[in-house]
């Protein structure tokens, strides 16, 4: 069994004619195809299109028979993204099985010829031709090798441009990443310098955007964070292009790409509250979307249609699957992606509306405006929490309680004004510093987790006060009276700060 692999697994054989008649040729494949319980698709003077049934090995194939000079040329292909980029022998098999089929029936048929001889005729009359040169799969045909990726032409215009700007923007990435490492190693920590070369260079943040930087809803669709992130995601890119791009045309396929892209973006503002998000997965998705739009409004023969279906609704299942069981991966702009893809996809692809044709500008409006709406509802229930402040803020809190701490190191030996020095400067000072940084946090609009952090850390800093006073009234009287309220006191801080580790640990697995 031969495994086919590549970017669109096939195998393709040219049988030559030479004296044997092509509408004979013709009438022998159709009935093998028949036989065989392939999907007939279409017949005509030039050729036939046919599908294969649902395999776990590859979904489903399409099988051609295009006739050229004086060749009959016979491929199998496989619909849908091929997990491994394999074909597993399936399309080696269909070989195998149509031609020992096709010496089974040129045998059985030798007596009834003139009938179907007349039937195929009076068939094809009544069948365009040039559906051969429209089959869902012959785009695929444009990419004859892998430069071709990259190779922008006639129902393959904008795609290609889209998966040039990816790879070209992950070069500058990577030299920037590269001369900001020269420029800055060991002066600050490596994962935040990622972090700010790629919020640099467009990076989607809650934060920014919700603070008006909208053009990031744009640019992060083109930045990638590895290798493997790109060439997976321009892969996928260069299969959904070639399959919307000739039904809808470059500047709708353009239009999917980044209006989707967009409202990928703004379902993953609502749903991450910090970090940065990257990625043309969401507009990808989007294309994903489109195309199940297209395939929801018979935009291709019916057989087509059901084998083109069933391979794109597993493979975005799988994609969508995949994402919700890693967390490196943004699932958030997969879903906005591939709703608001198809709901895009949809609008672009009607052309009636109540028996009303609708012109093609007042669709992609449509388009526009249905992604404003969704931008400025996201826009409105998005509070644009003050992570970094927080931030800023808790790393100032934890190193006057580490300061604070050195209460421990007060011992009856020292004199009675050192002893007070060292409260009023450690215990004191310190605590009012926190007093004051609560104070802060308190005017912030916090996420559920910060709420709970500053819940805390407000208590933590009063009781602190309370105990850094004491212990100074102590001292300074040459008394204890307040050693029992103290010793609660430090008792209720560990019991607290233990609590609260506990609280966020089991937050951050939920």
């Amino acid at each position: 069994m031969g495994l086919r692999w590549g970017y669109s697994p096939k195998v393709e054989k040219y049988i030559p004619l030479a004296d044997f008649p092509s509408d004979k040729y013709l009438i022998i494949a159709q009935q093998a195809i028949e036989n065989l319980g392939w999907k007939l698709s279409h017949l005509s003077e030039s050729g036939i299109i046919a599908y294969t049934g649902l395999s776990l090995q590859s979904y489903s194939e399409e099988i051609s028979i295009r006739i050229k000079s004086n060749f009959a040329v016979f491929k199998s292909e496989c619909i849908g993204v091929q997990m491994l980029f394999t074909d597993y022998g399936k399309n080696e098999q269909n070989l195998d099985k149509f031609f020992h089929e096709f010496e089974y029936v040129e045998f059985h048929l030798k007596d009834i010829w003139e009938q179907r001889l007349a039937d195929f005729h009076a068939h094809i009359a009544l069948h365009d031709d040039s559906y051969l040169d429209l089959a869902p799969l012959k785009a695929k045909d444009k990419i004859r090798n892998v430069f071709y990726l990259f190779y922008p032409q006639k129902d393959y215009l904008v795609t290609p441009i889209l998966v040039n700007l990816c790879v070209l923007y992950f070069l500058v990435t990577g030299a920037s990443l590269v001369f900001a490492f020269q420029l800055k190693q060991g002066m600050v920590n490596p994962g935040e310098l990622i972090t700010n070369v790629y919020l640099r260079l467009g990076g989607n943040s809650r934060e920014l955007v919700l603070s008006g930087e909208f053009w990031r809803l744009i640019s992060s669709q083109f930045l990638h964070i590895s290798i493997s992130h790109l060439f997976f995601n321009m892969y996928t890119l260069v299969y959904i292009g070639l399959m919307i791009e000739n039904k809808l045309g470059p500047l709708s396929t353009a239009m999917v790409y980044l209006l989707s892209g967009v409202c990928g973006a703004l379902l993953s503002v609502y749903t991450h509250h910090v970090g940065f998000m990257i990625g043309a997965s969401g507009a990808i998705m989007g294309m994903f979307g489109a195309f199940l739009a297209l395939l929801s409004s018979k935009a291709f023969e019916k057989n087509a249609n059901k084998a083109l279906l069933i391979s794109t609704v597993i493979l975005v299942a799988y994609m969508l699957l995949s994402g919700l069981t890693t967390k490196e991966v943004d699932n958030s702009a997969h879903f906005g992606g591939i709703i608001s893809g198809f709901v895009i996809g949809k609008v672009l692809f009607t052309t009636e509306l109540s028996g009303r044709e609708i012109s093609i500008w007042l669709r992609r409006l449509a388009a526009v405006f249905i992604v404003l709406i969704f931008g400025a509802l996201i826009y409105l229930f998005s509070p644009n929490y003050s992570v970094k402040e927080y931030t800023r803020l808790k790393w100032e809190f934890n190193k006057n309680d580490a300061e604070y701490y050195r209460l421990y190191e007060v011992s009856p030996v020292m004199s009675k004004d050192r002893q007070l020095n060292m409260v009023k400067q450690h215990g004191i000072v310190v605590s009012e510093r926190n007093l004051a940084i609560t104070g802060q946090m308190g005017k912030l609009i916090l996420t559920e987790r910060d709420k709970m952090d500053y819940g805390y850390r407000k208590i933590v800093a009063r009781k602190e006060y309370r105990a850094a006073m004491l212990m100074y009234r102590d001292i300074k009287k040459g008394t204890m009276e307040n050693r029992t309220e103290i010793q609660t006191l430090v008792g209720d801080l560990n019991r607290l700060k233990i609590e609260l580790a506990g609280k966020l640990s089991k937050m951050k697995k939920n």
